[in-house]
Order: structure tokens, then sequence, then C-alpha cells
């Protein structure tokens, strides 16, 4: 199994075809198989790229993180990771929630080796209660399939998911809980007590392609809070989603892919 060694985390990462550089960093508890899992259909035409799927400390199979204490350290890491895997390289990056956070401090460390990033509802304010968010609810529900879950079942895919059916279920259940699974809930209470980097990330202005994708229905992190950074990324669009929660890559499968095809076009015509 690959592993990268930085100074405070052995990372585990998966590494898909060649070209030019995509990191790809997944959210808060899962792993990797929330990226490849929404991003590996992109690239079934479009090939010509080097996607690496990292494991954040405290998460999937990343080992001897204990040392890491705060989301600068996990920054660090994350940096480190790079700086190591593609040595003076220019590089895409896409991150979702809590990877969407460190996205964002990644490009203000290294804005002028960023080719363009893709923000798939990303962490924007820290602090949970300072957030906008809407109620959650469950926009479409398909009785029938629900019907064959357990109550437990139901219940997890009720609290975390706006369209309930049985291809939301299976990606559900494959790309998002198998990593909940095997996360250190210890580890990441420790970070989340330190959630917030120390410093301002939200200053810096980002002109290269970029999109955010955002769900309509998202109640973790919401949609509102990302439009008070607009004016920072002059190349960005900015979608909001109906019909999608905070799993916005699952429930709006077709959007989000063809946002995503429609970005790597104009990073390519942006000349990466």
């Amino acid at each position: 199994m690959p592993y990268c060694k930085v100074k405070n985390a052995n990372i585990y990462y998966e590494e898909i075809g060649k070209g030019k550089p995509i990191i790809m960093i997944h959210g808060f508890t899962p792993d990797h198989r929330l990226m490849s899992g929404c991003m590996e259909p992109i690239f079934e035409d479009n090939s010509n790229w080097r996607r690496i799927y990292l494991d954040l400390p405290g998460m999937g199979q990343t080992k001897d993180y204990d040392q890491i204490c705060n989301s600068d350290d996990m920054l660090e890491a994350v940096i480190n990771f790079i700086e190591t895997l593609v040595p003076n390289q220019d590089y895409l990056i896409a991150g979702e929630s809590y990877g969407g956070y460190i996205t964002k401090g990644i490009i203000n460390r290294h804005k002028d080796r960023i080719g363009g990033a893709a923000l798939i509802c990303p962490l924007i304010i820290p602090e949970h209660k300072r957030r906008i968010l809407p109620e959650h609810f469950v926009v479409h529900s398909d009785r029938e399939f629900m019907d064959t879950l357990s109550e437990e079942q139901v219940s997890d895919f009720s609290a975390n998911q706006v369209v309930l059916n049985e291809y939301n279920w299976k990606r559900y259940s494959e790309e998002i809980m198998a990593g909940c699974k095997i996360a250190d809930y210890d580890f990441l209470s420790k970070i989340q007590r330190n959630y917030g980097f120390s410093t301002n990330i939200d200053e810096l202005v980002f002109d290269k392609p970029t999109v955010f994708t955002l769900g309509r229905q998202d109640a973790v992190v919401g949609y509102i809070d990302a439009f008070r950074i607009l004016d920072n990324y002059p190349r960005a669009t900015f979608a909001v989603l109906d019909r999608a929660g905070h799993n916005l890559q699952i429930e709006q499968t077709l959007l989000f892919e063809s946002l995503m095809r429609e970005w790597l076009e104009r990073v390519t015509e942006f000349g990466f």
C-alpha cells in the first residue's frame, strides 16, 4: 500500500492515471473513497490526469499522526505531502467540506502553483454556531426502498442525505460510511476543539478557474456563507443546487459531473 512519510504523519494515498496532477482532499471523518467515488467517473473519457487521493490524518489508513493537534497541523501535513509527491510542480486541487477548508489553506500558501480549484460543499466557517444553515429536511424518499433498511440505517441515512433512494444509499454506504467506520474519533474530537486556522485564509484573491458546488439543502456547512468570499474568486462558477444536501456529489450526480468537466475545460483553456 502506498504511503508518504511527512513530518507528523504517514499518509496513505491512491494514485490513478498519468499526466498533470490533481490533489483530492475528502471531508472530516470519511476517507479518500469519498473523492474517488465522485471524481473518477469524470475521467473515464479524459484520463490524461494524475489523480492523487489521500487519507487525511485520523481518517482512512493514514498512520502515525499523534503529534497533529489542530487544523494548522493538518494543513502542514497535507502541504508536506504535496511537496513530497509533486515537488516544484504545478497542480490542480479539489476539496470537499473540511477538505475544502484545507484546500483554501493550501491556496493561501501555493497560490502560484495551483492552476485551478474545485470546492465541493466547502467548510467556510469553522465555528458551527456562526454558520448560516437551512433546517435539515428530506426532499424525496423512496418509501418502498426505505422499508428494506433497518431502523438504525433509516435514521442515519435520513439524517445525512436529503434524497433517500437505493442509488444514493449504495453510494452513501460505500463512499461515506465505509470511511466513517474506520475513523479515529478520539483524535477527530481533538481536532474539532481546534478546528479553525490560526490565520485568516479568506483575504487572498485567487484568479484561476474555480468551481464551487453548494447544496441548497446543506444543513452541515450551508451555502450562504460561501457567497461572502465570492469576490475573492473572480474566475469562479458558483452553483447552488436544489435537491442537494451536504453529499451533493451523490444526490446531484449528473450536474456535479457536468460542472467538474466544465471546470477542467476552463483550466485547460487557461493554459494549465
